[in-house]
């Protein structure tokens, strides 16, 4: 896809890998504003959506159905697509990748939608630096069976960027999501992008899965230890060359209702596997390259590891 091959108003063909509460909720908008979409999931929710499409329940967007083509893999006999969006969790990417080949990608642009920030430079290993765009998207959605959707939040934002990505690509690309109803936004800075949400992401992750607490109990039962992780995290931004405003950040979570849980402490409360090390992880590892001590990281990644609550 490249500007002068593509407007936003031509339908486009998109895979979307992982089609869970936000892949599923992409695909549906997407559907419904005429792009092909083609999904990538096992055999059974691949039949699933076939014959049933994606059922969508939004206060934003009302109640739809769309329809999707889906299979259980990406093949160069499957035909070209423009751009595939990577909805999967990290447990699970490893294995998702290997339904979609490199070759069978042709000039696809690769979007992932993941948590943490090493996962571009593995993706970029495997197809081509100049063609993966990483995406950071704010949306309460969730799977609630194979092809239904509930979409709690008002709003869906993405910020999109890619530094090796030609500029004209990432626009087109904006444009697309735009219209289908997710508010699409081109960021100049990878860097900054990707930092910004895991400064916000992680203190919230770590400290509502190792207590199993909302947030509000968080913020007030755990509000030293809360500020302590903040600070830490926005160290560690700072020195990777991102953002730093604990601040901001703790007035945010003073923003959100109190029952707000997050996404690894509802993988918890279900027996799933957590994205520790995409995040809490990858956190350390940054600081270690920048010499910069988070002692309370530390522990409380060491106590989900270790399988405490």
């Amino acid at each position: 896809m490249t500007s002068t091959e593509r407007t936003p108003a031509t339908p486009l063909t998109i895979a979307v890998l992982g089609p869970g509460g936000v892949g599923g909720l992409l695909a549906a908008l997407l559907s419904r504003a005429g792009h092909r979409v083609r999904c990538l999931a096992g055999d059974d929710t691949a039949r699933t959506l076939r014959e049933d499409g994606i059922r969508v329940r939004s206060g934003r967007f009302g109640e739809f159905t769309a329809e999707v083509d889906a299979a259980s893999g990406l093949t160069e006999a499957s035909g070209p697509v423009d751009a595939i969006l990577v909805t999967v969790k990290h447990t699970h990417l490893d294995a998702a990748l290997e339904r979609v080949p490199a070759k069978a990608l042709g000039d696809a642009l690769v979007v992932p939608f993941l948590n943490g920030v090493e996962h571009p430079a593995a993706l970029r290993a495997r197809y081509g630096a100049g063609r993966v765009a990483p995406a950071v998207i704010r949306v309460e959605s969730t799977r609630t069976a194979p092809g239904v959707i509930e979409h709690a939040s008002p709003f869906v934002e993405v910020d999109l960027v890619g530094d090796p990505v030609p500029r004209e690509r990432l626009d087109a690309l904006a444009g697309v999501f735009t219209a289908a109803g997710p508010a699409t936004r081109v960021l100049p800075d990878e860097t900054a992008a990707l930092w910004a949400k895991m400064s916000f992401l992680t203190p919230f992750a770590l400290l509502t899965t190792r207590y199993g607490l909302p947030l509000g109990d968080i913020r007030t039962r755990h509000r030293d230890e809360l500020t302590a992780l903040v600070e830490e995290t926005a160290a560690v931004s700072l020195a990777s060359g991102g953002p730093s405003d604990p601040a901001q950040a703790l007035a945010r979570y003073d923003d959100f209702a109190p029952a707000t849980r997050s996404s690894m402490q509802r993988d918890a409360e279900a027996g799933r596997p957590l994205e520790l090390d995409a995040i809490g992880g990858a956190l350390l590892r940054a600081a270690e390259r920048h010499g910069v001590d988070v002692p309370v990281a530390t522990r409380v990644v060491r106590e989900l590891a270790a399988g405490a609550r």
